[in-house]
């Protein structure tokens, strides 16, 4: 529904994106992460037609971003950063503006604000002043414009900046729910956004795209090593003797300690294969009482952490992380 293809942009000597390239498939909730100034702002305002890039092309539902800039614009929802309000209007005629912009009418536009006006608990303030909503009631101000043509792809610039958290709760929710139908992009500099909400996250910095997958592809690449937990009720000795099985086929290190019955062996494989399901089995097959079982992960904070430092280093490098090609 989306693609990206060696998207660059130059705003006189300062390059703000470089090489961008991803895709984003009906159904799915993007989420484009980076650190501010990343180029995540630029990505959208290029996909959704508002400025022309130095290179590079890209598509909206089948529609080239270049060459059908009409169709595009017909076919997505846009939230900008700061949504695109005008203070002197009551919702209602704000919403009746724009969907009349959009090419509504009649029973078809009254169809779809009705439906806004649900969507994003506007009932409360439907016939109050656009100008003295709060922060929140002007970003579901925003989102409702974004959606009153019922566009098939949606791109939302930072939704919850400035919101309180039951606010950002709520935008959460209604995000997910919309995805049922529709592609969503979103941008954000928090982690915790896109582990709410992201089927899929793409993370730039300084213009480069660095990593592009589901939390547990980008979170399983920097991790060169697998870690578990387990406590059961075995002797010291039995356990070691099973886990001293597997070291030679997945490069086992572990350690382990008794109390009350049960015994804790803390696990670390480097050795590639899928120790997780071998475990599982020796657990199934062992007859052991089972109290805990884990595997860790490295928490996302460290994994784009590590995105981050790695774009910045071929930043000086030219090189593009995420594919090793030259930008």
């Amino acid at each position: 529904m989306v693609e990206a293809n060696g998207l660059s942009m130059r705003y006189g000597p300062v390059e703000a994106l470089s090489g961008a390239s991803f895709k984003a498939y009906k159904g799915e909730i993007m989420g484009l992460l980076g650190p501010n100034g990343a180029g995540k702002t630029t990505t959208m305002k290029i996909l959704t037609t508002q400025i022309v890039p130095s290179s590079g092309n890209g598509s909206v539902a089948g529609y080239d971003i270049l060459k059908d800039p009409l169709e595009v614009r017909r076919r997505v929802g846009y939230l900008p950063e700061t949504p695109p309000l005008y203070g002197e209007m009551e919702v209602a005629e704000y919403l009746e503006f724009v969907g009349q912009a959009r090419g509504l009418e009649g029973a078809q536009l009254r169809k779809r604000i009705d439906y806004v006006v649900s969507s994003c608990g506007l009932r409360e303030v439907f016939r109050s002043g656009v100008g003295t909503l709060s922060r929140g009631y002007g970003q579901r101000v925003g989102l409702a414009q974004a959606l009153i043509h019922d566009p098939e792809v949606l791109i939302l610039d930072e939704p919850t900046s400035g919101l309180d958290p039951i606010q950002i709760v709520g935008i959460r929710d209604l995000v997910k729910s919309l995805a049922q139908d529709k592609t969503i992009i979103f941008s954000t500099h928090i982690l915790q956004e896109v582990e709410a909400i992201a089927d899929r996250v793409v993370i730039i910095t300084e213009g480069l795209i660095v990593a592009d997958g589901t939390l547990d592809e980008l979170v399983a690449k920097v991790s060169d090593k697998q870690r578990f937990t387990l406590t059961a009720g075995v002797s010291e000795a039995d356990l070691k003797k099973a886990l001293s099985d597997l070291k030679p086929k997945f490069a086992l290190d572990f350690n382990v300690s008794s109390r009350d019955g049960f015994t804790t062996a803390r696990i670390e494989s480097s050795g590639g294969g899928d120790i997780w399901a071998t475990l599982t089995d020796l657990l199934h097959t062992s007859g052991w009482t089972i109290r805990h079982f884990s595997r860790e992960r490295i928490s996302l904070e460290e994994a784009f952490r590590y995105y981050v430092k790695t774009g910045v280093g071929n930043r000086t490098s030219g090189e593009n992380a995420a594919t090793g090609e030259r930008a």
